[in-house]
Order: C-alpha cells, then structure tokens, then sequence
C-alpha cells in the first residue's frame, strides 16, 4: 500500500493506493510532512482532488476500489449518481434504491464510505435539510455543499445550515 499527504481547504488529505485502485481518501486534522507522491495513480488522485478544490473538476476519473458488503457497494455506486452541486435524503436515496425500509442501513454504509468527496456522501442530507452524520465533521459537509453551490452559480443554497 502507497500513502500519500496533500493540503485542501479544509485539512490534509490521506490518500492510499491498493493494487492499481484508489482505496481511501481521508480528510485529517493532524498536520502531516507533504512529499511528492510515491506513485503517478497517487499523483492523479492528488490532481483530480486539487481541481475539485479549484472549482475545476466536478467527476473523478482515476480507478477507485474500497472493500465492503454487496450492499455496501450498491450504496456507494448510487451516490457516485449524485449530480455535482445537488443533495438528496437519506430516504431519496433508500427509495432510488428500491429499499424504503433501509434508511438507516444506508445511512450506516454511506458512513463506511472510505473515498471521502469522491464518493459524495456530502451530497446527502437528512429529510428536514439538516446536514447530519459526517465523519469529516459536519462543518467539512457543509463547505464542501457550499463550495459546490459557488462553482454552480447558485451561491446560498436553499438549505438550512
């Protein structure tokens, strides 16, 4: 496994590379040294994540893998369906997923999710509008929806945060 540091906005970044596969990005609150990437995969994922921040990138295109369940992964696959620059529920995305009744199961995978703004669980939020349950710290979520509500050209969302 190859590990790599970068700075966002909003804390440094852990990335890891796992047999040719982005396995994890992670935001951090430590500070860590930041060296050139160990790998050219490590390095386009540092690339891709800078022109997020810049406004500039709003999909991924680098390889990513992260292990978890069947339906850990039908989870995970649904919110990469999540337009840039929008939010869904927790109950929008139970029903998309032709399970009404698994809201909590959901909710449950989308905080294992280990491909932090990759794979945008930011992008869902609780049926009232409130930004619940983000491992990155509720205030991460709520700059990262605005920051995509900027480069859309919405400027303040409709959202209560």
């Amino acid at each position: 496994m190859s590990v790599a540091y970068f700075r966002t906005p909003v804390g440094i970044a852990r990335i890891t590379e796992e047999e040719g596969f982005i396995a994890s990005v992670s935001i951090r609150d430590e500070e860590y040294d930041i060296e050139p990437a160990p790998t050219p995969l490590l390095q386009a994922a540092i690339d891709e994540l800078n022109e997020y921040f810049a406004g500039t990138r709003k999909q991924f295109t680098f390889p990513i893998k992260q292990e978890g369940s069947e339906f850990q992964q039908q989870v995970w696959d649904e919110l990469v369906q999540i337009p840039y620059g929008t939010t869904i529920t927790y109950a929008q995305q139970s029903n998309q997923m032709n399970n009404p009744l698994a809201i909590r199961a959901i909710a449950s995978a989308n905080g294992r999710n280990n491909l932090w703004v990759v794979v945008p669980c930011h992008r869902v939020i609780g049926s009232n509008g409130s930004l619940t349950g983000y491992a990155g710290g509720i205030w991460r979520k709520k700059w990262l929806l605005e920051h995509e509500a900027k480069v859309m050209g919405v400027g303040q969302t409709k959202l209560d945060f």
